[in-house]
């Protein structure tokens, strides 16, 4: 290998040990940045805690929001938190536009963020668009009501997600049998949807079947 291949090999391992680094910590910046700046126009100087610090302090409207959320939090522990919280939905759900979007939105947050919801807790293969074409999907329960009684069979619902952007995709409808189950979480499917199939999840050996234990001969 000559010097110049050499240099070269050096640099492309040099961005690929810091540019992905680099571009996390770039990320992780400019949305503490967003916050602290927005949370900052909030608060009146006089209440700001960053306004009696000598150096401004980065993550500090991160944290502000992360108090006020626990408080809020809290609050609705009680039975007056309740009771606000109960007269807030009943008045989101009786507005004709804005009903539909609170709903939907609600919903979402509440089975994503429930400890014993199991959305977004399988991943499968599923031959999508057409037959013998696989994606990944990930199964969000199983399909009721009327798409179940149209369609006349079991299907479970699955949501395959667009590549790089995992936050837009598509919901289909699809017989259990006509997938098959991976072996990877949740958070390796979402990477390696992220990355375009670059950083593939370690592979896993498959599960030992122990062999059931043989019945006693019987005696004549």
């Amino acid at each position: 290998m000559t010097l110049a291949e050499r240099l070269r090999a050096y640099l492309i391992a040099g961005l690929l040990v810091t540019g992905p680094i680099s571009l996390t910590f770039y990320l992780a910046w400019l949305f503490v940045s967003f916050v602290d700046t927005r949370v900052a126009t909030l608060i009146p100087a006089r209440y700001n805690p960053a306004t009696y610090l000598p150096v401004p302090v980065p993550g500090l409207g991160l944290v502000i929001v992360a108090v006020g959320l626990v408080l809020i939090g809290a609050l609705t522990a009680g039975y007056l938190g309740r009771l606000l919280l109960r007269t807030s939905d009943r008045v989101m759900t009786r507005m004709p536009i804005i009903r539909g979007l609170y709903g939907a939105t609600k919903q979402i947050f509440e089975t994503v963020l429930s400890k014993q919801s199991n959305t977004f807790r399988e991943v499968v293969l599923v031959e999508f668009p057409r037959p013998g074409m696989w994606t990944i999907g990930f199964i969000t329960g199983h399909t009721e009501g009327e798409v179940r009684d149209a369609l006349g069979e079991d299907l479970i619902n699955i949501y395959v997600p667009t590549t790089p952007n995992p936050t837009s995709g598509y919901l289909v409808f699809v017989p259990r049998r006509e997938t098959v189950l991976l072996s990877m979480t949740v958070e390796e499917g979402i990477k390696f949807v992220i990355s375009g199939g670059i950083v593939a999840p370690p592979p896993r050996p498959a599960p030992v079947v122990q062999p059931a234990p043989a019945e006693p001969a019987e005696i004549a």
